[in-house]
């Protein structure tokens, strides 16, 4: 889904979104794609795709692991209703 450059929801929250519909999708493997990958995808700061990443841990729908990223919670798909 591409993201509204121009719309009223921030950009950070667009791309969880995003992730979050490709999660449940099943699109999405056990680990999260990279800082840097998500940025290139969506066409985004890092700082932004960054965010994107905390957005998703915060509604529960992955967890970080320091020195070896971010994973997709077992439970994902009903995680952030």
């Amino acid at each position: 889904m591409p993201i509204d450059l121009d719309g009223p929801t921030p950009l950070y929250v667009q791309i969880a979104d995003d992730l979050q519909r490709r999660i449940a999708a099943g699109d999405v493997g056990r680990r999260l794609p990279g800082v840097r990958v998500i940025a290139e995808t969506y066409g985004v700061a890092h700082a932004t795709a960054a965010r994107a990443v905390r957005e998703l841990v915060d509604r529960g729908a992955a967890v970080s692991v320091p020195g070896r990223g971010t994973f997709v919670r077992p439970d994902a798909e009903d995680a952030g209703e």
